[in-house]
């Protein structure tokens, strides 16, 4: 990787002089040559011969460490790069879609015609304070993850030297201001949701179940018997597809939960009237689908699986009648569930076994302020234990 002064020839005169070339005088002086990773020769140009031969040293050791970072990577945009990520993404498909939207609709708008090379800290937290009158704090760190992690694939790439998301201040999310339904009010949704979705109701406050699972509950995972209920799959849908069967969220959605009396007496009265089995698709296996009768728990007034879109258009008119807050889903009797565990003492590891996070951690950050008698009871066991310390060991030692 030679430094050339490509204003004069190698060649010199007869008298020994040094002979110019046809660029003399024209254009920046110094040229540095090198082999990049791909093994194509680049080629750049400095006005001065120390900038040449600093920037020389540098592709040197850049190069030698595994290091080196073409600078024309930096020029794609971020959308071209944002596409190529969500492309090699291996996300099923509901959340593919999530994904794509989250792109289309918030990060190109904003981001997408900037080079990747030229985007700083400010940018992204530009473009934090612009979609935080658009956007949910809950679901801004959501789309914040995927720009997150588009720009780790440029570093791990080597498309860019280090990723701009870092310093970012995001919006908090004040779970203070979850809102827990009273006792009543759980009847009361109960009561006033139409006949065939009343004992779902039971089942989100009393077993915690999501609505994906709730919906694709299936009469085979209730054993009232042995007081379980088994969550093996979940009923979705999305724009372009029929509902099907799928896996749970995460792997330890896979769960039995135990099943209360109250829920067990609200679907043991559900279930009364028996409905024939309806064929849907089945992809829990992603290797094998297939098509197969399912005896699904909670039907449409078809008879039919039940939509989530559909499940919001009756709930939102029964929860307004309770006097719950605008957008609070049948997700807030989750909420529900898992308070109602931890006021009883139950330990975080019981609470995420039961609600099926993928970790404590999970629980931890989502119902830590469910928690707030965990230093009286600290401080209760440490004075228990210890009382207090008789006067004669506050005395200090004699000096014999």
């Amino acid at each position: 990787m030679p430094v050339d002064d490509v204003w004069y020839l190698k060649a010199r005169g007869n008298d020994g002089s040094r002979l110019q070339s046809k660029a003399h005088g024209r254009g920046k002086r110094w040229r540095v040559r090198w082999v990049d990773d791909q093994g194509a020769t680049r080629t750049r140009f400095f006005e001065r011969r120390t900038d040449a031969e600093r920037f020389d040293a540098n592709v040197r050791a850049d190069l030698s460490r595994g290091q080196y970072i073409d600078d024309r990577s930096g020029r794609i945009t971020v959308a071209e790069l944002a596409e190529r990520w969500r492309a090699d993404q291996l996300h099923v498909e509901s959340t593919a879609i999530h994904v794509e939207h989250a792109v289309r609709l918030h990060i190109v708008p904003v981001l997408g015609d900037l080079p990747i090379g030229r985007v700083r800290p400010s940018n992204i937290q530009g473009w934090v304070k612009d979609r935080s009158g658009v956007l949910a704090p809950t679901t801004l760190r959501v789309v914040y993850s995927y720009l997150k992690s588009v720009f780790s694939s440029a570093v791990r790439d080597r498309l860019i030297a280090s990723s701009p998301c870092v310093g970012v201040r995001l919006p908090t999310v004040d779970r203070d201001k979850r809102v827990i339904p009273s006792p009543e009010q759980v009847h009361r949704l109960a009561r006033l949701m139409p006949p065939r979705l009343s004992a779902a109701v039971y089942v989100a406050a009393g077993c915690g179940l999501r609505l994906g699972e709730l919906l694709g509950l299936e009469v085979e995972d209730i054993d009232f018997d042995r007081k379980e209920l088994s969550v093996r799959q979940q009923l979705k849908s999305h724009k372009g597809r029929p509902p099907y069967l799928a896996r749970p969220k995460t792997k330890t959605s896979t769960r039995v939960v135990e099943l209360p009396d109250v829920v067990a007496d609200a679907l043991r009265s559900h279930l009364a009237d028996a409905l024939d089995p309806v064929e849907v698709a089945d992809d829990t296996n992603p290797r094998k689908p297939t098509r197969r009768l399912a005896a699904l728990v909670f039907r449409n007034a078809d008879g039919g699986p039940v939509l989530a879109s559909t499940f919001s258009r009756t709930w939102t008119p029964v929860r307004t009648k309770v006097g719950l807050p605008p957008r609070w889903g049948i997700h807030g009797l989750r909420h529900y569930y898992a308070t109602l565990l931890i006021h009883a003492g139950a330990s975080v590891k019981t609470v995420q076994l039961a609600l099926g996070h993928s970790s404590p951690t999970i629980t931890l950050n989502e119902y830590v302020h469910e928690w707030p008698d965990a230093l009286d009871r600290t401080r209760s066991l440490v004075d228990g234990a210890l009382g207090q310390p008789e006067a004669a060991t506050m005395q200090a030692p004699s000096r014999a």
